[in-house]
């Protein structure tokens, strides 16, 4: 089960990253599981629940203003590529040979794909997904969650309804957590510390800590209106490339990878969530999925 402590700890460490949005243009859309072509997505943008920006950059190629003595300079490729230039002395981006990755420091820095393969690191990843672009295998190629892979217990139906109650929880909890400590509103713009503070001076708010199943589908069903802006919230951080109003694979990345480890359930849960089949999570699906009414 998801202790508290352990979802804290995790939020704070994530949210000290950059919340800068991404500079790259042209945003196009990957599929959540899907058998056509890959297209590819611009870096992630400002999420406080989600591992280092950049951990699951599958941005496209950006050129700016360039130094004659240098076209690499501020010529950009996306994960896993580096720059050259040709003999022209044009810049462009190749798939970087894993072996120039820097080594892992550790444990901690390693990756599981979704071929259950651990990779030393993230670089590794993405350097070998680039090496089998076009391919099946490469389409089908993502990472899948933080750390060695590792033997994931099969996800029960009792087990399966216990998740939305925690992670409900879990985001109300971070939503409280960032209003108490964003001071220059680098995490949540003025309407945001609005709608939060009437969650936080509550006195019928759950305090956060190790509560029961019970009482935790108790307390949403008394004080449900204090979580629907947390769910809908943690949607439109996610929903960046393109705001669309749908999650693909990459964009549930940075909040699935981290929390995989922690709890098994989640990879079923965000299928489930999926209720179309269509490969996409819409906004009125994710809502569902914790309960949170149409309507609202």
């Amino acid at each position: 089960t998801l202790k508290m402590r352990v979802w804290i700890v995790f939020l704070l460490c994530l949210a000290g990253h950059a919340f800068a949005a991404p500079t790259e243009e042209e945003p196009v859309v990957e599929e959540l599981v899907s058998e056509e072509p890959v297209v590819e997505e611009p870096e992630m943008g400002s999420n406080p629940v989600q591992v280092e920006v950049g951990e699951f950059d599958e941005a496209i190629e950006v050129v700016e203003d360039v130094a004659a003595e240098n076209p690499c300079l501020n010529y950009h490729c996306k994960k896993g590529k580096v720059c050259e230039v040709d003999d022209s002395n044009t810049p462009m981006c190749v798939c970087q040979d894993p072996s120039t990755c820097p080594p892992a420091d550790g444990e901690f820095e390693h990756v599981c794909g979704t071929d259950n393969k651990t990779y030393d690191s993230s670089c590794h990843f993405f350097a070998t997904k680039c090496t089998l672009e076009g391919t099946k295998k490469g389409h089908k190629l993502h990472l899948d969650y933080i750390g060695p892979c590792k033997y994931i217990e099969p996800c029960l139906d009792n087990e399966l309804n216990e998740f939305p109650l925690r992670m409900r929880d879990w985001l109300k909890n971070v939503m409280v957590t960032l209003y108490e400590r964003d001071e220059d509103n680098n995490m949540l713009n003025e309407k945001q510390k609005l709608r939060v503070k009437k969650i936080y001076e509550n006195e019928k708010r759950l305090q956060a800590g190790e509560h029961s199943l019970d009482l935790l589908a108790h307390d949403f069903e008394k004080n449900y209106n204090m979580y629907i802006f947390p769910v809908h919230w943690q949607f439109g951080q996610l929903d960046q490339h393109p705001v669309d109003g749908y999650l693909t694979h990459s964009e549930l990345s940075p909040l699935r990878a981290p929390l995989i480890p922690m709890e098994h359930c989640t990879t079923r849960f965000f299928e489930a969530c999926d209720a179309d089949n269509d490969k996409y999570i819409a906004l009125e699906e994710w809502a569902s999925c914790f309960g949170i009414k149409e309507r609202e």
